[in-house]
C-alpha cells in the first residue's frame, strides 16, 4: 500500500487464552501504509477533530494512567493501529458492551500492526473495527461522520447478538466463581456453565433443573392455581368461562369487582383488572380470549401487584408494582402527556438492557381512559390526574419488607408447581404484613421470570439474583470443572496425549480427547483426522459424558485460533525448538517470539493445578515463575539442574535412574517401573520416547493418579518407535 489509508489485510479471531489475554480477541493486521510517516501530531487538526466526534475518549487513560491520557498521546503523536485500538473499544463501550482489552503492537513489516480488541461477540468486534476505522479515517481528511448513527447500528448489534441481561447476570457471577461458561447459541441465550460431566445449562432465567411439566403446570393458571389452593396456598377465588355471557355470570357468582385473563397467557398480555361492569367485562373477555387458549375470571384482590423471585426454594428478591399516572397540563393530549411525562425516562425500552417498558396506550389502558371519560386524544385540564395504568413495571425493590410468612408461601409454590427458579405474583396491600390478615393472594407463578427488574429497579437496592442462580446451580464446593490437561511444545505433544489418555482411561473415567491422533470421546475414536485444534476441544468440553479432558495445543492452534478452555488443571510443555513455518502466517520468527505464545498453556493452569515443564530445555524452565499452580519438572537426568535446584525446595519431578521410571517428591524417591517395560523390548526406548512417558506420568501424578495406577498404565500401553517417533 502505498497512500495515506488503513487497511485491514485480515482479522484472525482467537476465541480463547492466546499470547494477547485471557479472553477471546479479534486480532486485526491493519496495513497504515503511508501514514506509518504521519503519526497524528503530523496532520493539523486531526487530534482535536477526534476528540471533537468521540469526546469520550477523555475517559481513556492509556500508558498515563490519567484522565485524558490518550487525548495526550494524540496531541504529542501515535499511529492509526493505536488511535484504532482505543476508538473501537470506545464505539463498543457507548454501545452498551462492558469494557474490554486492547492492544496495538508492531509487526516486523513496516506500517503493519496487529491490533488484538476484546470480542465478547465476534460479529460485533468485526462492526466496531470497521465503524472505527471509518470515524478515525473521516477526522483525518476532515469529512463528516455521524457517530450517534454508528453507535446505534452497533447498539442494534448488541441487543440482537449479544446475552441478554438476565443471561449475562449469570454468567458473571459464574465466572467471579471462575466457572467457565459456553455460549451455545451466537445468537441466543441458551448457555453451558461448566465443562463435560460437571456441566449445568441456563437459558435466560431457565436451568436444565426447570423440568417441562413444572413449565406446563405454571403457564396453566387454572390448574397451577387449583394445586396452590389444594396446598393451602391463598389464591383468589375464580373459573374458567367459555363466552362474554358466562364471564358476566362468572363475575356476579364471584363479585364484583373482577380480574380477566387467559388461562395460559403470560407477560401481563390480555389481564384486566378492576372490572366493574358488563361492558367491561365483556370487552376485556374479547381480547383475553385471542391470548391464550381459555379464559379465567377471578376475584379482584385489593391492594398492589408484586412480583417475588425464587431460586433453589429460597426468596431470593421482591419488586412492588404501581399505578401509572399522567397529570394534565391543559394542552397536551394523553397520548402525548404519557410521552413527555413517562417515556421520556431513560430507563424505558423497547430491549432486554431497559428495566422499565414504553408505555402504550393498549386495550387495558383504553377501558381505564373510558372509566375517567377520556380517550388517548383527549386533552385533560390542567392539573387533572389521569390513571393510564393500575399495575404497571414492578419498579421498586421491596426484598427488605417481605413478610418471612410471605417469604415462606411463595417458596412454597414454587415447590407446588415443581419450578427451581420462579416468579411468584401476588396482590397485598402491605407486603410487610402476612397475606392471610389482609386479604391478600398469590395470582400466578411464571417459569423463565425476567431477572432485570432486580437487576436494575427503578428504585431501590440492586439484588445478586444471578449470584444466586450460580450458588443454587453449583453448591459451595462445586467448581462446574473436569481436569482439562492441556499439551503445548514443538515436539512430543501427541505422543504424551496419547500416553495420558490412556492413563486416565484406566481409572475409569471417560476421557476426551482433541489431538493429531483425532477426536475421541471414551474409547470411541469419533473423528481419525487431526484434531488438535479448537473447533474438536470444543466439542470435548460440550459432551456431557466426558470427565476428563486432554488436549494437544500446537503454536499454530494458540497463534491462530486460541486455547479452547479458561484454565486447565494441568498444563504440560514439552520442548522449544524452533520457529520454522510461523513467519508468513503468524510474523513468528524466532524462539522469543514462540516462547511468548507457547506461555499460554502455562498462564491457564488453576491455582489447585500444575505445570508440566521439561527440565531439561531451559527455555521451558523459564516459564515455571509464571505458573500459578505446582511445578513439576521431569526429565531423563536426574541430574538435571533444574530438577536438583527443585528437589531442594521440596518440589515434584519425574526422572530416570538407574534404568527406573522414578517418582521424586524433594528428596523421597519412589522406582516406579523399568523404562524398557513401556514398549517392552530389551532394546529399551528412545530418548524422546523417555521424555514423552516422563511427561505424562508426571501430568497423571498431578492429576493424583497412584503409583499402582501409573504402574499398571504404563505396563498395558500399547505403541510402536514408529509412532512415537512421528509424535
Amino acid at each position: 500500500m502505498s497512500k495515506k489509508d488503513i487497511i485491514f489485510r485480515k482479522i484472525v479471531p482467537l476465541r480463547g487464552p492466546s499470547v494477547w489475554t485471557y479472553y477471546p480477541v479479534l486480532e486485526a493486521w491493519v496495513d497504515i501504509g503511508e501514514l506509518e510517516d504521519y503519526p497524528s501530531d503530523r496532520i493539523p487538526g486531526y487530534p482535536q477533530r477526534l476528540a471533537t466526534l468521540l469526546p469520550s475518549l477523555i475517559e481513556h487513560r492509556c500508558s498515563y494512567e490519567e484522565r485524558g491520557g490518550f487525548l495526550k498521546r494524540l496531541e504529542e503523536g501515535t499511529w492509526p493501529a493505536h488511535i484504532l485500538e482505543h476508538v473501537t473499544l470506545e464505539l463498543m463501550s457507548l454501545a452498551g458492551l462492558p469494557g474490554g482489552f486492547g492492544r496495538a503492537r508492531e509487526t516486523s513489516e513496516r506500517g503493519v500492526y496487529k491490533v488484538a480488541i476484546t470480542a465478547w461477540h465476534e460479529d460485533i468486534a468485526r462492526a466496531a473495527l470497521q465503524e472505527g476505522r471509518d470515524l478515525i479515517m473521516a477526522a483525518m481528511e476532515d469529512r463528516p461522520f455521524v457517530v450517534t448513527e454508528a453507535v446505534e447500528r452497533l447498539t442494534d448489534m448488541v441487543d440482537s447478538l449479544y446475552l441478554g441481561p438476565s443471561t449475562a447476570s449469570i454468567v458473571n457471577a459464574a465466572e467471579e466463581r471462575r466457572i467457565p461458561a459456553i455460549r451455545l447459541l451466537d445468537d441466543g441465550n441458551l448457555v453451558q456453565i461448566g465443562y463435560g460431566a460437571a456441566m449445568r445449562r441456563i437459558w435466560t432465567a431457565e436451568t436444565d433443573r426447570t423440568s417441562a411439566i413444572a413449565e406446563g403446570i405454571s403457564r396453566d393458571k387454572d390448574l397451577t392455581k387449583t394445586l396452590l389452593q389444594s396446598c393451602g396456598v391463598p389464591v383468589p377465588e375464580g373459573r374458567e368461562v367459555d363466552s362474554a355471557d358466562d364471564a358476566w355470570e362468572a363475575a356476579q357468582d364471584i363479585g364484583l369487582p373482577v380480574v380477566i385473563k387467559p388461562v395460559d397467557g403470560n407477560h401481563g398480555r390480555g389481564v384486566f383488572i378492576d372490572l366493574k361492569t358488563r361492558e367491561e367485562i365483556e370487552k376485556a373477555y374479547s381480547v383475553a380470549v385471542d391470548e391464550g387458549s381459555g379464559v379465567l375470571v377471578e376475584r379482584s384482590i385489593p391492594g398492589t401487584e408484586h412480583r417475588l423471585l425464587v431460586i433453589g426454594g429460597k426468596l431470593v428478591a421482591a419488586n412492588r408494582g404501581d399505578m401509572i399516572k399522567v397529570t394534565g397540563d391543559g394542552k397536551s393530549t394523553v397520548r402525548e402527556l404519557i410521552d413527555l411525562q413517562i417515556n421520556c425516562d431513560p430507563r424505558r425500552g423497547p430491549t432486554e438492557a431497559h428495566p422499565l417498558a414504553v408505555i402504550r396506550i393498549d386495550t387495558a389502558a383504553r377501558i381505564e381512559l373510558e372509566r375517567q371519560g377520556l380517550t388517548g386524544d383527549a386533552v385533560p385540564a390542567e392539573g387533572r390526574e389521569v390513571l393510564i395504568q393500575r399495575n404497571a413495571n414492578h419498579e421498586f425493590d421491596c426484598t427488605d419488607e417481605v413478610h418471612p410468612d410471605t417469604a415462606y408461601l411463595v417458596s412454597l409454590a414454587a415447590r407446588i408447581v415443581g419450578l427451581d427458579i420462579a416468579g411468584i405474583d401476588l396482590v397485598a396491600e402491605d407486603i410487610s404484613k402476612p397475606l392471610a390478615e389482609q386479604g391478600g393472594a398469590i395470582v400466578e407463578v411464571n417459569a423463565g421470570p425476567s431477572l432485570l427488574m432486580h437487576l436494575k429497579p427503578g428504585v431501590g437496592k440492586p439484588r445478586p439474583v444471578g449470584k444466586a442462580v450460580v450458588e443454587h446451580l453449583f453448591p459451595k464446593g462445586a467448581s462446574g470443572r473436569i481436569p482439562v490437561v492441556g499439551i503445548t511444545g514443538s515436539r512430543g505433544k501427541t505422543s504424551v496425549a496419547r500416553i495420558l489418555r490412556h492413563l486416565l482411561q484406566i481409572t475409569g473415567r471417560h476421557v476426551g480427547a482433541a489431538t493429531s491422533d483425532g477426536l475421541f470421546l471414551g474409547r470411541r475414536h469419533v473423528e481419525k483426522k487431526d484434531s488438535a485444534h479448537w473447533q474438536a476441544a470444543r466439542r470435548v468440553l460440550m459432551a456431557r459424558a466426558v470427565e476428563a479432558a486432554v488436549f494437544e495445543n500446537g503454536p499454530r492452534a494458540i497463534f491462530g485460533e486460541g486455547l479452547a478452555y479458561d484454565r486447565c488443571q494441568v498444563g504440560i510443555v514439552t520442548n522449544l525448538l524452533d520457529a520454522d513455518g510461523l513467519a508468513e502466517e503468524f510474523d513468528v520468527h524466532n524462539l522469543d517470539q514462540l516462547w511468548k505464545g507457547l506461555r499460554t498453556q502455562v498462564d491457564v493452569v488453576l491455582t489447585g493445578g500444575a505445570s508440566v515443564l521439561n527440565a531439561a530445555d531451559p527455555r521451558v524452565v523459564e516459564m515455571a515463575e509464571l505458573s500459578d499452580g505446582e511445578v513439576i519438572y521431569y526429565a531423563i537426568d536426574p541430574d538435571t539442574p533444574a530438577i536438583a535446584e527443585h528437589r531442594q525446595k521440596d518440589g515434584r519431578s519425574v526422572y530416570v535412574r538407574d534404568g527406573y521410571l522414578t517418582l521424586a517428591m524433594g528428596d523421597d524417591e519412589e522406582p516406579l517401573i523399568e523404562t524398557v517395560a513401556f514398549i517392552g523390548t530389551p532394546a529399551g526406548c528412545p530418548a524422546h520416547a523417555v521424555e514423552n512417558l516422563l511427561a505424562a506420568v508426571a501430568a497423571a501424578w498431578a492429576l493424583d493418579l497412584s503409583p499402582e495406577l501409573l504402574r499398571t498404565g504404563i505396563s498395558t500401553y500399547e505403541t510402536d518407535e514408529a509412532e512415537d517417533a512421528a509424535g
